[in-house]
C-alpha cells in the first residue's frame, strides 16, 4: 500500500520516474523517499555499488527489503544497467556485450541475467541494456580479411565492415542466454540505442531484432534525447515508429548532434508532441528522467522536472511558448554543473 496519494495528473495517462543515476549522492532509501514525496510514480533503478549493488553479498535479501520499501512508497520500477564502473573499475561500461574476450562478455551477460532476477523480485516492468562500443580489438582481429579483400574495397572499409559484422554476431550470441532468462521470467529486455555504440539507432535495433528472430522478450528502450541527437525522424515520430517494440522510455533535453543529457529547457526538444505521441500509442511503462551527470543538483532537478513534464503533457504548444515559468526552473540546472 502506498504511503502517499498519487500526484499524477488524472488528465494524462503517462507515469513518470526519475533515474537513480542522477541521484548518486543520495542513499537509495533517501532517493526513493524524495521521489515519492515529489509525486513520482516510479524510479529508474541503476544497479550500482551505491544503489543495490548487484555483486555484493546477500543480494536476494537486500532485493526483498527494497521490494517492501517500493511497495510502501507506491513506486514502480525499471531496472537500468548503465552503471559506468560496476564491473570494471578502470573501463567505463566495461566489459560490454561486444568484448573480444568471451569470458568478459559472459560477465556482462551474467550481470544482465542478475538484473532480470532482480526485476522479477521487484515487479519491474523492464530491464534496460545497451550494446557497448565497437572494441578496437575487433578491427584488429579482422585485418587478415581486409588484406585479402582490400584490393576491391579498400583496407580500411573492409576492416570496418568485417569488424561490425563480427560485433553484431557477438552481440546476438551474448544476448541469447539473457533473452532466455527474460522469456522465462516474463520480463522484457529493453535494448537502448546509444550514440557512439554499435547499436546506436532505431535501424540498428531492428537489425538486432531480425538477427535474433524477433523474440517476444526483446524490446526497446527509447531515449527521447537520443532521438533529437541523431535520428532522422523527430522525437515524436520516433515514438510512433518504435511503438510496437517500446518497453521503456528515458527522457531529458538534448541538442541536435550533441550527446549531452540536459535538464528540461536547456536543449531543443519540443516535449508536448512527444508526450502526446507516447499517450496516443498506449505506452504503459515508466517515462524516466535521465540526467546521469547532474547528481550534484539531483534533488533540485527532480523537483523541477516533474512539474515540467506535467505541464508539457497538458498543453499542445511548445513548453516555453506563452506559459509562466515554473518556480526555480533552469536556475539550479545551470549553476555549479560538473561534467
Amino acid at each position: 500500500m502506498s504511503l502517499r496519494p498519487s500526484l499524477r495528473s488524472t488528465a494524462h495517462p503517462l507515469r513518470y520516474s526519475y533515474g537513480t543515476n542522477g541521484l548518486t549522492d543520495l542513499r537509495l532509501d533517501d532517493a526513493l523517499s524524495l521521489l515519492a514525496d515529489l509525486g513520482y510514480d516510479g524510479v529508474g533503478l541503476t544497479l550500482d555499488h551505491m544503489h543495490l549493488d548487484p555483486l555484493a553479498p546477500d543480494l536476494a535479501a537486500r532485493t526483498h527489503k527494497l521490494a517492501r520499501r517500493l511497495d510502501q512508497l507506491g513506486l514502480g520500477v525499471t531496472i537500468e544497467t548503465g552503471a559506468r564502473y560496476v564491473l570494471d573499475p578502470r573501463r567505463k561500461h566495461g566489459p560490454s556485450l561486444l568484448d573480444p574476450d568471451p569470458a568478459q562478455r559472459a560477465r556482462r551477460a551474467d550481470l544482465l541475467v542478475r538484473a532480470v532476477q532482480i526485476a522479477t523480485d521487484l515487479g519491474a516492468h523492464a530491464v534496460h541494456c545497451f550494446s557497448g562500443i565497437l572494441p578496437k580489438d575487433t578491427t584488429e582481429e579482422t585485418d587478415t580479411k581486409a588484406d585479402t579483400e582490400g584490393a576491391a574495397k579498400g583496407d580500411a572499409a573492409v576492416a570496418r565492415e568485417a569488424a561490425e559484422d563480427a560485433a553484431w554476431k557477438r552481440l546476438a550470441e551474448t544476448l541469447t542466454p539473457v533473452l532466455d532468462a527474460a522469456t522465462a521470467a516474463g520480463i522484457p529486455l529493453a535494448v537502448e540505442p546509444e550514440p557512439g555504440h554499435l547499436l546506436a539507432t532505431l535501424d540498428d535495433f531492428h537489425r538486432l531484432r531480425t538477427a535474433l528472430g524477433s523474440p517476444d522478450a526483446l524490446g526497446l528502450t527509447l531515449d527521447i534525447g537520443h532521438c533529437q541527437c541523431l535520428e532522422p525522424l523527430s522525437p515524436a515520430d520516433c515514438v510512433r515508429a518504435a511503438a510496437p517494440w517500446l518497453r521503456h522510455v528515458q527522457i531529458e533535453d538534448m541538442r541536435r548532434g550533441v550527446h549531452e543529457h540536459l535538464p528540461f529547457g536547456d536543449g531543443e526538444i519540443d516535449f508536448p508532441p512527444v508526450l502526446e505521441a507516447l499517450a496516443a500509442v498506449g505506452y504503459q511503462g515508466l517515462v524516466s528522467v535521465e540526467l546521469p551527470r547532474h547528481s550534484h543538483a539531483g534533488p533540485q532537478l527532480a523537483q523541477q522536472s516533474l512539474p515540467f513534464l506535467h505541464h508539457a503533457a497538458a498543453v499542445s504548444t511548445p513548453p516555453d511558448a506563452g506559459r509562466p515559468p515554473i518556480p526555480g526552473e533552469g536556475s539550479t540546472a545551470s549553476e555549479g554543473r560538473t561534467p
